[in-house]
């Protein structure tokens, strides 16, 4: 109990230490809070209409960040997190994004429209900063900073899986027709408004058109088995409004392969990924080569998963251990290295 004692007052000391922003996001909320959410790298030469998250370096030729207006951020996140470094061609950031950088940001940003506040862990080049404001250095200064994004980083990982492991488990109760080269889904929500649909990755790389029939279900959830997907469809009716409510959960892929716009949530942990279209909605990869751009639509259902996972995975992705014991173990140890950094300063 003393062990479990200090981790938690050491977490509660790191998260009083580290910014406002950079409380962990998890589960759920993170497919509210960011457009795009990539676990490891991006490589990005398109652009994203809503926040962005990167759990390790942001490269590429020049890309673009919250070109459009997300729904205000309930737990006050920048359009733009990187983890690691920020390098390649100039990043664009817009609408008053502002954007939180670990490392060091080599490539330069450009700074439009109203008044950014931009946070850098290392250096900052080729970038104007005008009326913006712009700090760097902040490892140094302010090592909460950099830690706390690391943190952050790691949680989400971790929370990502487990709720891809967690919807792999929830068993089918709407069914899915295929006829022809199309596959109509036609929801059958519960008392909760949730549907659950199971395909795997062959067949719904056999069909060349997906209708969508929600039928008022407030989460649809669509389980995917496969290690390796492939992604051409066309959306009959097209993809607007799908991604605030459909969950595409691909527990299985390690990679994945995006050439036809797509209409929905996707949740990719696992995936190497590439995007050559469009994606409507909230989107998690393990790394990602971006050549098609995010729209917003990102998920606004109410469904939460439960605090205990699944029994079983029926779509075989690799179990994480659940959320709060995974969040407060990382906390924890974190805590407990700032802990040390601390007492050698004052030794």
């Amino acid at each position: 109990m003393k062990k479990t004692g200090f981790m938690i007052s050491a977490s509660l000391a790191l998260l009083a230490a580290a910014p406002a922003h950079a409380s962990p996001v998890t589960g759920t909320d993170a497919l509210r809070e960011w457009n795009l959410i990539v676990l490891g790298d991006l490589s990005s030469s398109s652009e994203v209409e809503g926040r962005t998250f990167v759990g390790g370096d942001l490269t590429g030729t020049s890309s673009s960040y919250q070109i459009s207006t997300p729904a205000t951020s309930t737990t006050g996140q920048a359009g733009l997190t990187v983890v690691g470094n920020v390098t390649g061609g100039i990043k664009n950031l817009n609408n008053g994004s502002g954007a939180l950088v670990g490392g060091n940001v080599e490539s330069g940003f450009n700074l439009n429209g109203a008044a950014q506040t931009v946070k850098v862990g290392g250096t900052i080049s080729n970038t104007n900063i005008n009326q913006n404001s712009v700090q760097s250095g902040l490892a140094t200064s302010d090592p909460g900073f950099a830690s706390s994004l690391a943190t952050q980083g790691t949680v989400l990982a971790g929370s990502m899986k487990q709720l891809s492991t967690n919807l792999s488990g929830l068993a089918a109760n709407s069914d899915m027709v295929i006829s022809g080269n199309r596959a109509t889904f036609n929801a059958s929500p519960d008392a909760n408004g949730l549907a659950v649909f199971s395909i795997s990755a062959a067949d719904l790389d056999k069909v060349g058109e997906i209708a969508f029939n929600l039928n008022g279900a407030d989460t649809a959830i669509v389980n995917v088995s496969g290690s390796a997907v492939s992604l051409n469809d066309n959306f009959l009716g097209g993809t607007a409004n799908l991604g605030e409510h459909v969950i595409w959960n691909f527990g299985d892929a390690q990679s994945l392969d995006l050439t036809n716009s797509w209409g929905g949530s996707l949740l990719a942990p696992w995936a190497d990924a590439t995007t050559a279209n469009y994606i409507q909605g909230s989107a998690v990869f393990g790394n990602l080569t971006q050549n098609g751009e995010m729209h917003l639509g990102t998920y606004t259902g109410g469904y939460t998963p439960p605090i205990d996972p699944p029994t079983g995975n029926s779509s075989g992705g690799t179990p994480v251990p659940e959320a709060p014991g995974w969040t407060l173990f990382l906390l924890g140890i974190a805590g407990v290295l700032l802990g040390r950094r601390l007492i050698r300063k004052t030794a």
